[in-house]
């Protein structure tokens, strides 16, 4: 799916403007072209993180969207491929391409720069390469929906668009807007493409337009998020809160709870009556019980693989220090404290979406991160608890009382 624009007059060049994309909260005009950012620049600017720069550039659920009859479409890019020392190299990042909500064909860019990661150390080294192509061709000659959905995990500039015809933007087809927010789980870690994320499949299912902010590492409670979050608008919200607070060690629990709280109430100053979900982690029986911080597990590195391991001591608990089952009890008591004057914020324990029936049947590869076939579960499993009759994200309304997925999940 890679190769030199072919010659011919037949080509429409055609601008990358805003009201082509979809999921980017920001457009930075770079020397190449455009670059898609899902954390607005004023939030990027409040905090220096690498891991955090990373992740709200690669452009999980960002797409270009077009109305054409286009038959080709090529797209130009610089990708930014991610290498970790001792580890494989990684594949090339997929670009899933949708015609009227179907997926009608896959590829990849080859090239680009390279980011060498050295998981040991924490130092990071970038490589320059040059701008690819993406093609794809034989489309239906028919006015149509054209979505090119861009690699969840690989920085994306936008270079150049064309096509055969005249694209223009897709009308509002008044679809609701979801707004999701999380760890590298829900930003797309080990899915198989862009439209295979959990939060990806789940909106499909819905027939919602999805605005993916999990962002890999970086799900920390951070209030320039909040803000990001309570500026964006949306007709549901859904927030999943707890694993990198734990693999990051970033706080103890004085410290969450009023966190959580002060996180809901800039959400809630954009949004006071959106129905608005708080999600618990999914099981992750690395930390359960075991404070972080995550590590890799330098024997697997050695070995070719990445793996984590629990670099806490269960004892600290004692001490307020974070696990899964701690933060899944703290967030069920504040959302029933906040549901009493909140009708509209609801709860779902992470283990309806990935429990120890399915721990056992697909364990977590690396210890942290699900792979496809459970991005696949876990989206088929949201859309039916959220979206379906009787969810907090249904048409009609929620019929369940908050917080009674905790109780389900528990028994």
């Amino acid at each position: 799916m890679t190769s030199a624009p072919r010659p011919g007059p037949d080509w429409v060049t055609t601008p990358l403007t805003a009201d082509l994309l979809r999921g980017a909260l920001d457009l930075e005009r770079t020397a190449h072209g455009l670059l898609p950012h899902r954390l607005p620049a004023r939030a990027r600017a409040q905090c220096a993180d690498g891991q955090l720069a990373l992740a709200e550039s690669q452009p999980s659920g960002v797409r270009l969207v077009l109305r054409t009859r286009a038959t080709a479409v090529e797209l130009d890019t610089l990708p930014t491929k991610r290498l970790y020392t001792g580890a494989p190299p990684r594949p090339d990042g997929i670009y899933d391409l949708l015609v009227d909500g179907r997926l009608a064909g896959q590829g990849s860019v080859t090239g680009g720069n390279t980011l060498l990661l050295d998981m040991a150390t924490g130092s990071a080294e970038h490589r320059p390469g040059p701008v690819g192509t993406l093609r794809f061709t034989g489309l239906p000659e028919r006015e149509k929906d054209v979505e090119i959905w861009l690699p969840h995990n690989e920085t994306t500039e936008l270079v150049a668009l064309r096509t055969d015809a005249p694209v223009e933007p897709v009308p509002d087809r008044g679809r609701r807007v979801w707004l999701h927010h999380g760890s590298s789980i829900s930003h797309g870690s080990d899915a198989a493409s862009p439209t295979t994320t959990w939060p990806a499949l789940a909106a499909a299912r819905a027939g919602v337009d999805l605005v993916n902010l999990g962002l890999g590492g970086s799900a920390l409670l951070d209030p320039f998020t909040a803000r990001a979050l309570r500026d964006t608008p949306a007709d549901l919200i859904s927030l999943k809160i707890g694993i990198n607070l734990v693999n990051t060690d970033l706080m103890r629990l004085r410290a969450f709870g009023p966190a959580v709280h002060g996180f809901l109430d800039t959400v809630r100053e954009g949004h006071p009556t959106t129905p608005l979900l708080v999600v618990s982690p999914i099981l992750c029986p690395l930390h359960e019980d075991t404070p972080g911080p995550s590590v890799p597990d330098l024997t697997a590195l050695a070995a070719g693989r990445l793996r984590f391991r629990a670099a806490g001591d269960p004892a600290e608990r004692a001490a307020g220090k974070l696990t899964l089952a701690v933060i899944r009890d703290e967030l069920v008591r504040i959302v029933r404290q906040r549901a009493a004057e909140d009708p509209h914020l609801h709860h779902l324990d992470g283990r309806e979406l990935y429990g120890e029936p399915d721990a056992a049947e697909l364990p977590l590869p690396d210890g942290l991160h699900p792979d496809a076939a459970t991005h696949r579960r876990m989206g088929e499993r949201f859309a039916a608890l959220a979206f379906a009759a009787g969810g907090p994200f249904a048409p009609d309304g929620p019929v369940r009382p908050a917080c009674d997925t905790a109780a389900r999940a528990s028994r």
